[in-house]
């Protein structure tokens, strides 16, 4: 594996995940079937009622087809969940659809997510292994838009933590798997 130069796109990128974090792949058509298969399994045996389980099914599915409008690629989430909660943490990877050579500058992205975010939200421009990244942090939400080689986007990690938050070592856990990303020739 070869990191790719600062102007040749990248063909893939590398991340790592936990182990015990569901992948669900959003660009198949069977993402419907995995996530199905996530709750099933979270809930199996557990005695919770099977409207909470519905519920976080019809949670998932619609942050799924949210993401999916706007580039989402692949949709990790924690196991282990809490008996009628949703899950402890998840990651939306966005690679959202920009012509080559129009990407803005971080420091522009990061200025336009100060005035759109949540006013309490801690918002900076970051250099990580993968490249310049603006990272927005709230209490329960970690993303991370980091610029592509070659010019040709963002790709967005997008973490959620509702029961941990960001300052505990949920939110440290995902600021290392932040760091860990990395591009492939």
């Amino acid at each position: 594996m070869t990191a790719p130069g600062p102007d040749d796109p990248p063909s893939d990128y590398r991340l790592l995940v936990p182990r015990d974090w569901f992948r669900v792949d959003l660009v198949r058509e069977r993402w419907r079937g995995q996530l199905k298969t996530y709750v099933d399994r979270e809930f199996a045996g557990s005695g919770t009622a099977a409207e909470v389980a519905r519920r976080i099914w019809v949670t998932l599915r619609n942050t799924a087809e949210n993401g999916l409008k706007r580039g989402a690629l692949e949709f990790y989430l924690r196991s282990e969940t809490p008996e009628g909660s949703v899950p402890p943490a998840s990651l939306l990877i966005s690679w959202p659809p920009m012509a080559r050579g129009s990407a803005p500058e971080p420091e522009e992205i990061a200025e336009a997510l100060a005035h759109r975010n949540d006013p309490g939200a801690d918002i900076d421009v970051i250099d990580l292994p993968a490249g310049r990244t603006v990272r927005a942090r709230t209490d329960s939400s970690l993303d991370f838009h980091v610029r592509m080689p070659g010019n040709v986007g963002y790709l967005h990690l997008a973490f959620s933590v509702p029961l941990s938050g960001t300052e505990g070592p949920m939110g440290g856990l995902c600021e290392a798997m932040a760091h860990s990303l990395r591009w492939v020739a």
